[in-house]
């Protein structure tokens, strides 16, 4: 029998903001443990919780940027658990009335190369709602270490519909969502850092079947990569079992990158064994519909839409957009860039040629110019390198060298070029003489031209530019063989 997947995803998020969900406690990744925490966080008795008005503010301005419905009031839940990172023994959340309601993510399916676009279709989503991370354990050979600076940090759970039938949409998903949450300065989405953590839910169904299997959920998903693995993991194991006659269990299981398998955890909870109920200690919160209008006002321009526009008004092939837009800095880095010189497509190629290449390079070596916002290189550089090629100063052959002067030196390029003595040569009595001995000097070439070949000219280019280190004018060039030969 051919099965169909049905995947659907939890991914939470942490929001950046100074401090915790409903405590003035703040926190920094990285500090040391349990050095980021007050008695609301620890729950101590007599402790009260406080809202944390600028994380409503961005989980409202998330769901608005993934198309959600902003609920015109949500509450609070206690979720009641026993697990040692809750120090509470509940997780405040959002159980029946979440601020986040619908909302849909497009995503961009791989084309049949990196180099060509690919089908582009929505996700559907359920909801976002508000909780509270919980504190980190961390199991060594024979103690487990409680750390629960974490606990109380704002979360964004944004949960799909079972709307995704492969890995590589759930790929896809995952990459769109990030790329959003960056643009609209929700999150740095650092997965390493736990910033960005996803849960998926795996069943099958006959093909051509509209009724959900039985799923599975899998857990402990730290990486992109990790969750494609996963899920396809998943699927070939509940085909097997199904093929087999048997039936899939309802359960968490545990995904293990060593072993690139999972195991069961535990079987799957169902929303009563959490006992949820209203908190007591906190008020429902009413959304002020003009705030969620200057919230909208805010919102940055998704990257599909930036990246559409920039092929339609800036004329960028997919190939440099498709590299562009995933990454804000890097657009930003190009509009600043085509603010001082308009010319879109020379600019963004040095950005995502040379850069790229560069900023690649130094973070090899550890330096602190991989980090764009470090780099000595500004906008302003890329966009003056341009202007004096296209002015004729400079040949593209120089441009490469002094890009690379730039790059390490954040010296401004008119001044490597002078410096450096490496302005175009345009002696036409200089460039024809090399011209003349380029052509005595190479007869095939010189045939093969006569014979219709154009690409033939380049062996009597290369000689001539190997003479003048690069400074002789291509334009110039061009024009003295073709005259010359023709001429002859």
């Amino acid at each position: 029998m051919s099965y169909e997947a049905v995947i659907g995803l939890e991914v939470h998020v942490q929001i950046k903001t100074r401090t915790k969900m409903f405590t003035a406690a703040p926190y920094v990744y990285g500090a040391e443990p349990n050095t980021l925490t007050d008695p609301v966080v620890l729950g101590l008795p007599g402790t009260l919780p406080v809202l944390n008005h600028a994380a409503i503010e961005k989980c409202a301005k998330l769901g608005r940027m993934l198309q959600c419905t902003i609920a015109e009031q949500c509450k609070w839940d206690r979720k009641n658990y026993f697990y040692p990172d809750s120090p509470k023994n509940y997780q405040l959340t959002q159980n029946e009335q979440p601020l986040c309601i619908g909302g849909k993510v497009e995503i961009e399916l791989p084309g049949p190369s990196r180099n060509i676009e690919g089908d582009h279709r929505w996700v559907q989503l359920n909801r976002i709602h508000l909780e509270e991370d919980p504190g980190k354990l961390s199991h060594e050979a024979f103690d487990t270490v409680i750390d629960f600076n974490r606990a109380g940090v704002p979360l964004a759970e944004i949960v799909t519909e079972p709307d995704m039938h492969s890995s590589t949409e759930a790929v896809a998903f995952l990459n769109a969502l990030r790329n959003l949450i960056i643009y609209a300065d929700i999150s740095d989405c650092d997965m390493e850092k736990g910033q960005m953590r996803c849960d998926a839910n795996v069943s099958l169904r006959a093909v051509g079947t509209h009724l959900l299997g039985t799923r599975t959920e899998m857990k402990n998903l730290n990486s992109i990569s990790n969750v494609k693995a996963a899920i396809e993991y998943e699927i070939a194991r509940q085909t097997e079992i199904l093929d087999e006659g048997g039936g899939i269990s309802q359960e968490t299981r545990r995904w293990d990158v060593e072993s690139s398998s999972s195991f069961s955890l535990r079987s799957k909870e169902e929303a009563h064994d959490y006992r949820y109920f209203p908190d007591p200690d906190l008020m429902p919160v009413v959304m002020n519909p003009q705030r969620i209008e200057q919230l909208d006002s805010q919102l940055p321009e998704r990257p599909l839409d930036k990246q559409r526009r920039y092929q339609s008004d800036l004329n960028l092939p997919y190939t440099i957009t498709s590299v562009l837009c995933p990454n804000l800095q890097l657009c930003e880095f190009f509009e600043a860039a085509i603010e001082v010189y308009p010319s879109p497509k020379a600019i963004a190629n040095y950005i995502t040629n040379d850069l790229l290449r560069e900023l690649s390079d130094a973070s090899a070596y550890g330096e602190s110019s991989q980090i764009l916002s470090d780099c000595k290189l500004s906008p302003t550089h890329i966009a003056n390198l341009v202007k004096i090629i296209d002015m004729g100063v400079i040949s593209k052959q120089i441009g490469k060298e002094v890009f690379t002067e730039m790059f390490n030196t954040g010296t401004m390029p008119d001044v490597i070029v002078e410096k450096k003595g490496l302005k175009q040569s345009s002696d036409s009595g200089e460039i024809e003489a090399l011209c003349r001995e380029a052509i005595m000097d190479n007869e095939k070439a010189v045939t093969e031209y006569k014979a219709g070949n154009i690409k033939a000219l380049n062996a009597l280019k290369g000689p001539v530019m190997k003479a003048t280190k690069g400074k002789a004018n291509p334009a110039m060039l061009d024009d003295l063989l073709k005259k010359l030969i023709d001429n002859a």
